[in-house]
């Protein structure tokens, strides 16, 4: 059987418009964390162009595209941040309106928002309770 593009499977990345999508998102993603007070904290010391460079690169291994991300662990670059949960909701819901906003479809996002459901404990402080 020849495998012609009617038969491949597309990714989510590639649905959404590859890296330009990703790209696109990460920068509107970032103006609403930035622009959030209870959130800003969190990236004040922080190098953005790095930073917005990994997320993409995580978003687009999360979408289904190339893995090219070679930095720390979500859990080694979350817990010694404290963060509470409140605040993981308040990220998580940043992506989804931005997602939404630039006409992801509903079960790419749906996707992208169970990946932030598995991943929690490796973000939130306490995450991984002493003893466990």
């Amino acid at each position: 059987m020849t495998v012609t593009e009617e038969t491949t499977p597309t990714s989510h990345y590639e649905r959404i418009g590859g890296a330009a999508a990703v790209k696109a998102a990460v920068e509107l993603f970032y103006d609403k964390v930035l622009a959030d007070p209870e959130l800003a904290g969190y990236f004040a010391e922080v190098d953005m162009v790095g930073q917005r460079r990994h997320l993409a690169l995580m978003l687009t291994v999360v979408l289904g595209g190339p893995n090219e991300y070679a930095g720390r662990g979500l859990a080694e670059a979350h817990q010694p941040l404290h963060i509470p949960v409140e605040h993981y909701v308040a990220v998580g819901g940043h992506l989804t309106a931005t997602l939404a906003e630039l006409g992801v479809p509903g079960d790419v996002i749906s996707d992208v928002q169970g990946v932030l459901a598995q991943v929690q404990d490796q973000v939130v402080a306490g995450g991984n309770p002493a003893g466990a």
